[in-house]
């Protein structure tokens, strides 16, 4: 009978977690509770004990933990080399990755390795009618959404992007098995080496993670415009986001952008200023608890999905709330 069970794997960093494996810990349980089978957290790592214990809190049955100096930090191939010797030992059905920057590194080579298929960048997972897993993901550009099934080779493999699912409420109540596996590549194969690590600005935003963010698109006008943004992003607490059109015309960083090519969020607010709202932008955003939308044009698209909409030049109305916010907090 063929094992059902569905990996998540949890990227770890200096013993810390990546919020994306714990938030795909959410659709990995509703469809393990579909297929009647085991929802299994993969942490590689080093002093995980209590990755692996949150894991099972957020809905794990069982978390597979493999410990070592080597994983501490990552590495292609140590990393593709202790998931490809797990998944031969358990044969599992699904295996589900954050598409971050490692994740969208290991996935892959470890698709090849195991000669089979991943749906990269997915918006939804499911199962579907004939009990496979249905990857959806946009494609031409955002103007329509693709479902992909893997029919023929196992395990079944998705990267989903932060942000796209919410993290489940904790249940420190629950219990799990904890399984420990000792794997260790032959230092000789690993050919790639860390020298050094340079910080960069995408370390200071933290978009997915972010509870309140202020996007600011093509209607600013230009890049000083910006600090509007920025002005109401502090008052409100938030962080500052941004449009592709404001990225491509380099008013601000790639780190800052929010859309299909830039970060996917779920905040409790979003507030995108001078937006118009192409489906690009949308699909990053959407599914934030609630939108404010400002814009001159009554017609722009952002309103279709704005819990609140004002109509008017961002020039006066950015700053009035941002008066009227430090007034009410003084």
């Amino acid at each position: 009978m063929e094992n059902k069970n569905i990996w998540v794997y949890i990227e770890t960093e200096n013993g810390i977690a990546k919020n994306v494996g714990y938030e795909l810990l959410a659709p990995g349980r509703m469809m393990a509770d579909k297929l009647n089978s085991q929802l299994v957290a993969v942490i590689l790592g080093k002093n995980v004990d209590a990755v692996a214990k949150d894991a099972i809190a957020y809905g794990a049955d069982q978390a597979i933990v493999v410990e070592g100096d080597e994983y501490d930090v990552y590495n292609t191939d140590v990393q593709s080399y202790a998931i490809e010797t797990l998944i031969r030992k358990y044969t599992p059905f699904i295996v589900l990755y954050g598409a971050t920057n490692n994740g969208r590194d290991v996935a892959p080579r470890v698709a090849c390795a195991a000669h089979t298929g991943l749906t990269a960048d997915c918006t939804g997972l499911d199962i579907d009618e004939n009990g496979l897993l249905a990857s959806t993901r946009p494609a031409f550009g955002g103007n329509l959404m693709a479902t992909i099934s893997c029919p023929d080779h196992r395990p079944q493999m998705s990267t989903v992007r932060p942000g796209v699912f919410k993290k489940p409420e904790a249940d420190s109540s629950r219990t799990g098995e904890i399984i420990r596996e000792d794997i260790h590549i032959d230092p000789a194969a690993i050919r790639v080496h860390l020298l050094e690590r340079v910080k960069e600005v995408a370390e200071a935003v933290h978009l997915e993670e972010a509870d309140i963010i202020v996007s600011g698109g093509r209607g600013l006008g230009n890049p000083d415009n910006f600090a509007l943004i920025r002005d109401l992003a502090d008052a409100m607490g938030g962080v500052v986001g941004a449009s592709r059109a404001a990225v491509d015309a380099g008013w601000i960083p790639h780190a800052h952008q929010v859309g299909q090519t830039g970060k996917t969020v779920t905040p409790k607010i979003y507030v995108a200023v001078g937006i118009s709202g192409a489906i690009q932008h949308l699909a990053g955003m959407s599914g934030s608890d609630t939108i404010i939308a400002i814009n001159r044009d009554p017609e722009a698209p952002i309103f279709s999905v704005a819990d609140y909409g004002i109509v008017g030049d961002l020039f006066e109305v950015v700053p009035a709330l941002v008066s009227a916010i430090k007034a009410k907090k003084a």
